[in-house]
């Protein structure tokens, strides 16, 4: 009977988006014009085109930061990508090290994030970002975490991106969450971080590597890194530890290195007592590790607020760099 359900519901949706009918579309237009000043008749045009999908519903409910950190970390840490990784920074070894300077990003990190975000442009997605944000703005379901607002907002940004870039928002193409080009930025995200480095009045985030390589460097640079400053460091656990020192979700650093010492968690390299730092857990399977996360681990969650991702990243960059480095 719950197939069935799911079944005449996805019909419906389907005919629904077909009509162009999508449910909250009007108050979408009206607020956008109202919000942003657009024209409401054209919004209302443009949503008309936008298609239900439910591959993309399925995928938000699945995500790979679901995983354990042992089943997660062989997704992005492979021989295969940490050779292109090498690859990639000798080929644009000049614009990497540019960005670098002007932003005060350490060269490893901004190769690792387009490994992991793209695989260094060789998967940038293939949802129309129209579908998916469209999908995702009114369709996505309540389960508990509903974040249809979010992609609301993210769906008149894309709106506003179009007009700002001149981007053909029936064509864009992105992820199954409506994030674009080699650095994977939500629309506004593009908005607010993405730089015309090459200086040709555009900021684009697909062909031109400049503004690829100067955006994730800006990106980073605006959210507060610190150039050489350590990322983690693994961190031995004495018998009785505080466990609710132990970060969840809220990676910020809050506690100083020797504050987190006397509450059990101790690195397992030299680093100043004063430095703020939080702890973060990952599943190794048979047992689970512990990692003082320093400021530049938080900066890497604002790109992605799952300890994974962070932590995937920086295993990452610092397998490029050695590669890098022979």
């Amino acid at each position: 009977m719950k197939r069935i359900f799911m079944l005449s519901l996805v019909l419906v949706l389907s005919t629904a988006c077909r009509a162009g009918e999508h449910p909250g579309a009007e108050e979408f237009a009206a607020k956008a014009a109202l919000e942003l000043q657009l024209d409401q008749e054209e919004v209302a045009l443009l949503l008309q085109d936008a298609r239900f999908k439910q591959s993309i519903v399925d995928a938000m409910s699945r995500p790979a930061e679901g995983k354990p950190w042992h089943e997660y970390r062989p997704i992005f840490i492979t021989d295969k990508r940490i050779r292109k990784g090498v690859k990639f920074w000798r080929e644009n070894e000049a614009l990497i090290n540019q960005a670098a300077e002007k932003y005060g990003v350490d060269q490893q990190i901004i190769v690792a994030i387009i490994g992991v975000e793209t695989y260094y442009g060789g998967n940038t997605g293939s949802y129309r970002v129209l579908d998916a944000l469209a999908t995702l703005s009114f369709y996505y379901p309540d389960t508990g975490n509903d974040r249809s607002d979010f992609f609301s907002r993210e769906l008149m940004q894309f709106i506003m991106l179009g007009e700002e870039e001149g981007l053909p928002l029936r064509d864009v193409t992105g992820s199954y969450a409506g994030a674009m080009g080699l650095g994977q930025f939500m629309p506004s995200s593009y908005r607010e971080y993405a730089v015309d480095l090459d200086g040709d009045g555009r900021r684009d985030l697909w062909s031109s590597m400049d503004d690829v390589i100067g955006s994730v460097a800006n990106y980073l640079h605006r959210h507060g890194w610190a150039y050489g400053e350590p990322v983690t460091y693994r961190a031995t656990v004495a018998a009785g530890a505080d466990m609710g020192l132990v970060s969840r979700r809220d990676f910020k650093v809050k506690k100083t290195v020797d504050e987190l010492a006397a509450g059990g968690f101790e690195s397992t390299q030299a680093v100043n007592g004063d430095t703020l730092a939080a702890v973060a857990r990952l599943e190794e399977g048979e047992d689970d590790s512990y990692w003082l996360a320093f400021r530049n681990f938080y900066v890497i969650t604002r790109y992605n607020r799952s300890p994974l991702y962070a932590m995937a990243v920086f295993d990452l960059s610092e397998a490029i760099r050695k590669g890098f480095e022979e």
